[in-house]
């Protein structure tokens, strides 16, 4: 703003601009997760009709309108549809490219996130046990679009798209999720850990007692300073 502007115009600008965006954004966002969710379901199916084994169980749940769970045996995975809308620090990469830098409503993302958790976890309420977060699909009002995740979730769409997000790269997004859930193992805790019990432990939480962890889980900017 500078110095001649009205501030209450300046504001009423602001909130119009960044109002509009933002409700674009989170338009754009519920149509990715509705099109997200129904490209499990059909990729869940397929894996029915092809696997030989009955014994292992896959499925596709419909939560709410911001949650559906896939199941693939012992893993669970649970995608959320955030209601905010976000942006970014400005150290964060994104926020150094010239698109972003164009325009201030740019830098807005509505948020997708896909968590991995046993399915254990869920059926016997263990409530300690952890998620992890193998994915975050980010969405800006011109559809436009990033990933950040694990494994390939974590360079094939880690820069901003220069297109809209479209079907295929929503299917590449789930098949590429149930991936590396499925390829990263349970570790057992170490010995120390679990050497000794309470009787209320041995009481109320005896599902929980040797529950492994999830290892290999790492988004791609960990570790990474900002440059």
């Amino acid at each position: 703003m500078n110095r001649q502007q009205d501030p209450l115009n300046h504001i009423r600008q602001l909130l119009e601009s960044k109002s509009t965006a933002k409700q674009i954004t989170y338009k754009n966002l519920l149509a990715a997760f509705s099109i997200l969710s129904k490209e499990s379901q059909r990729i869940i199916e397929e894996l029915k009709t092809a696997s030989a084994d009955s014994d292992v169980t896959v499925d596709f749940s419909w939560i709410n309108e911001h949650e559906f769970h896939v199941k693939l045996a012992g893993d669970l995975l649970v995608f959320v549809l955030h209601t905010n809308v976000v942006t970014f620090g400005e150290e964060h990469g994104v926020m150094k490219t010239t698109y972003i830098r164009e325009k201030e409503v740019n830098r807005y993302f509505g948020q997708i996130m896909i968590y991995n958790f046993m399915s254990d976890s869920l059926k016997f309420n263990r409530m300690n046990d952890p998620g992890y977060l193998i994915a975050r699909l980010l969405i800006n009002h011109e559809g436009r679009f990033l990933v950040e995740g694990d494994g390939q979730l974590g360079f094939l769409f880690s820069t901003i798209s220069t297109q809209p997000i479209r079907e295929s790269d929503l299917n590449t997004l789930v098949k590429l999720s149930l991936t590396a859930a499925i390829e990263n193992d349970l570790m057992a805790p170490p010995f120390p850990q679990v050497r000794f019990i309470t009787l209320f432990q041995k009481q109320e939480k005896t599902q929980e007692l040797g529950a492994g962890q999830k290892i290999g889980f790492k988004m791609s900017y960990q570790g990474h300073k900002p440059g």
